[in-house]
């Protein structure tokens, strides 16, 4: 039961999230399968996602940060931690102190962790973010005595267009891969995210790094969505407005009432993550039956029109389905001009949140 003084509601399936670890990993097989924890577990609570994959028998994470790695390693204290950013500044002993393995993006990030354990080459192959360039592997193939003491857990890429699996640059970058690869001393490969999981062997390399997929997102941009259903929004009704005559909703005048209609007024609003844009755009569920959101999302309401649902099933104080098993994440994502990720991240900190088993 929620409480009365929550208007908007989030509930994250951590069941749903194991399952779809399952799928990945035995998907991916025989390669390994990770998982990406990164912001807050993409806006979702680190600490009950990191626990419910370590149930599942899931050892290595990879997070963005020193930061989430020393959050992330009280709650999995023997895990593998790897972070994408590496070592930043001064902190190769923050990250050495715990016992994080830095993804090194390069030669000067190679030069901070020296000889001080294990860590993952990151190979830049088309992204043009971090990772070593064509040059600096060169460097590291014609001066080998940069990469003594240091202990090569993996070397990586990562794909930029794996959501299309036809796209030429996946089958260009790991050319690109293979060729760079073969001029360091050998070591297993983490190549797919989410989506390169589902091309082919060639795509995943020996270790795998799932991250919107694990949270109910589609990897895909042109396919189904093959992953189950995480994350369900709701916000409270606090207002029926039946409209006998020809009015305006919202800030703007954005939208106008033809009569007769009957409009919630629904307490989620874009301080809660639900984005502005989707004011006209949007829509939400009761009962099974599709409601538009009309007018203009505020900071703490948005309206939506429920002329189509019977009045005993859209009362003050129900709720409508924002996101959910109706209003799929991914097609709140397309509404918004965004992606699920986004959405995911953006959820508001004063929605009640449950963690459902």
């Amino acid at each position: 039961m929620i409480e009365e003084a929550f208007t908007g509601s989030v509930v994250i399936d951590l069941g749903a999230i194991a399952r779809n670890y399952r799928y990945l990993r035995e998907q991916a097989a025989p390669s390994e399968c990770a998982a990406v924890v990164k912001a807050d577990a993409y806006g979702l609570g680190v600490e009950p996602v990191a626990r419910r994959l370590a149930r599942e028998g899931c050892r290595k994470f990879f997070v963005a940060t020193l930061a989430e790695a020393r959050e992330l390693r009280a709650l999995v204290p023997d895990a593998s931690i790897y972070v994408f950013d590496g070592v930043v500044g001064g902190e190769a002993e923050a990250l050495a102190a715990a016992r994080a393995i830095p993804v090194l993006n390069s030669l000067e990030q190679i030069e901070r962790w020296a000889a001080r354990g294990p860590a993952v080459l990151h190979v830049d192959t088309g992204m043009t973010r971090l990772g070593l360039s064509t040059t600096e592997v060169r460097q590291l193939a014609a001066e080998p005595a940069r990469l003594r003491g240091l202990d090569v857990d993996y070397v990586l890429t990562h794909l930029a267009c794996a959501d299309e699996p036809g796209h030429p640059l996946n089958r260009s970058q790991l050319a690109r891969f293979d060729h760079l690869r073969a001029q360091l001393p050998p070591a297993p490969t983490s190549i797919g995210n989410s989506a390169a999981i589902f091309i082919d062997e060639q795509h995943r390399g020996d270790l795998v790094r799932p991250g919107i997929a694990l949270y109910g997102g589609n990897p895909f941009l042109d396919r189904a969505n093959p992953m189950a259903p995480v994350v369900t929004l709701a916000g409270r009704i606090l207002q029926i407005r039946p409209v006998d005559e020809g009015l305006t909703v919202g800030y703007g005048a954005t939208y106008g009432v033809a009569p007769p209609t009957r409009l919630a007024v629904v307490g989620v609003g874009y301080a809660d993550g639900y984005p502005r844009i989707l004011g006209n755009r949007g829509a939400g569920a009761i009962a099974g039956r599709h409601v538009p959101v009309v007018g203009r999302v505020s900071m703490d309401l948005l309206t939506v029109d429920v002329s189509n649902v019977p009045p005993a099933e859209s009362r003050v104080g129900d709720w409508v389905e924002l996101i959910g098993t109706e209003i799929g994440i991914d097609k709140v994502a397309a509404a918004a001009d965004t992606i699920s990720y986004e959405i995911l991240t953006g959820l508001g900190r004063r929605l009640h949140r449950e963690h459902r088993s």
